[in-house]
């Protein structure tokens, strides 16, 4: 089974967001096609979230979370996935897949300054 909460630690690098997670195999992983603007909308209010910042998240509500994600369709190996609050949409690479058995209908996040 896996965890139901999970945690990545999103930073800034040329242009873009990237995350490191040496549990899965994953350096400078970096988030393309629409997702830096939903963590842009995430972290808006954090400062220095460029430097990093701890993001949550999981298949399942849980308290405080930002946004709902909702899945579109598969492409390229990857998946869509809306942000209908902010009306913004996101391709997640296959990397989605080193955290969830299968992309899930949704999930939910949330982006906390690191301490």
């Amino acid at each position: 089974m896996s965890n139901a909460m999970m945690v990545i630690y999103p930073y800034r690098e040329q242009y873009t967001w990237v995350f490191d997670d040496e549990r899965v195999g994953l350096v400078r992983e970096p988030f393309v096609q629409g997702v830096p603007e939903m963590i842009n909308a995430l972290v808006a209010d954090i400062p220095n979230a460029a430097q990093g910042f701890r993001l949550l998240f999981s298949a399942n509500p849980f308290p405080g979370y930002q946004a709902e994600m909702l899945w579109l369709k598969a492409e390229y190996g990857g998946n869509w996935y809306r942000w209908e609050s902010k009306n913004l949409e996101g391709w997640l690479c296959p990397a989605l897949l080193k955290y969830f058995p299968e992309a899930p209908p949704k999930f939910y996040c949330k982006a906390e300054k690191l301490q």
